[in-house]
């Protein structure tokens, strides 16, 4: 009984290692691209309320001043309600508030499928899944993020770029991933 391995102590296959390995990129990959969707997200959700309240003022303003016999006033509803169509019209062909539904279910459909990787390589690949069950578990989630690459838009360059500089300042890390494993008993 003294002679045998226990689990940690068992040696992991070559192809365990590289199972574990192509798991880590999907979950790099995602994690960045679930982040970048989240930025674009915030950045048309805040574009949205740039173009949206402003519009919505001016449009009070030139009904008010539609009112008035100052020349003044109605200059000043003149100038406004171009500047009304103006926004109205890039509201219309941007849409920022379609974009930002999209990118979110796109940053929330990315974070699921890390989520599944992550116990996919640190629970069930420890288990006593054969090889070929892990490799087609793999190939699965790997088709499961082509496939999202195909359907969600693209994230921006700027939502990218931001999402890097949170994840490289610890925005994508959990605390229990930081602390000190549990003593064994």
């Amino acid at each position: 009984m003294a002679d045998q391995l226990t689990t940690a102590e068992q040696p992991v296959s070559h192809t365990k290692e590289e199972i574990i390995k192509e798991a880590q990129r999907i979950e790099e990959a995602t994690l960045y691209t679930s982040k970048g969707h989240f930025a674009a997200a915030h950045f048309w959700l805040r574009f949205h309320l740039w173009i949206g309240v402003p519009t919505v003022i001016m449009s009070s303003i030139v009904s008010a001043s539609s009112q008035t016999t100052s020349d003044n006033l109605k200059a000043v509803g003149g100038i406004f309600a171009i500047a009304i169509a103006a926004f109205t019209a890039v509201m219309t062909f941007l849409n920022p508030n379609e974009r930002a539904n999209a990118h979110l279910n796109a940053g929330n459909e990315y974070d699921a499928l890390q989520n599944r990787v992550r116990i996919f390589r640190t629970i069930d690949c420890w288990r006593e899944s054969s090889e070929e069950v892990l490799t087609e578990k793999l190939k699965y989630f790997s088709q499961q993020k082509e496939q999202l690459n195909k359907s969600c838009p693209q994230v921006p360059w700027f939502a990218y770029q931001k999402a890097k500089k949170g994840i490289a300042e610890g925005e994508g890390r959990y605390r229990v991933d930081n602390s000190p494993p549990a003593p064994d008993t």
